[in-house]
């Protein structure tokens, strides 16, 4: 179980990752896998966009405290599963 859950947040944080990285490409806002990747990560990164909103329209700080929760959320199931 603790395989289960460590791959499951390694995938959605390297989802994360890219989704943030490819904002910053234009031209990949339309491929198909970024899409994908949209779909599954942007409601996530939306909640924490309500918590700090993007400085000045362009300067995003959101992620942060997301790949931070995600980390938290991590730790904590791991440690019931222990």
């Amino acid at each position: 179980m603790f395989q289960i859950i460590h791959y499951t947040f390694l995938v959605y944080t390297l989802m994360l990752a890219v989704r943030i990285l490819g904002s910053w490409v234009p031209e990949l806002a339309s491929q198909p896998w970024m899409l994908l990747i949209g779909q599954f990560t942007d409601p996530y990164l939306n909640f924490f966009r309500k918590i700090i909103p993007p400085i000045g329209g362009v300067l995003d700080l959101s992620p942060i405290l997301a790949f931070f929760s995600l980390q938290l959320l991590e730790n904590f199931l791991k440690s019931l599963f222990r």
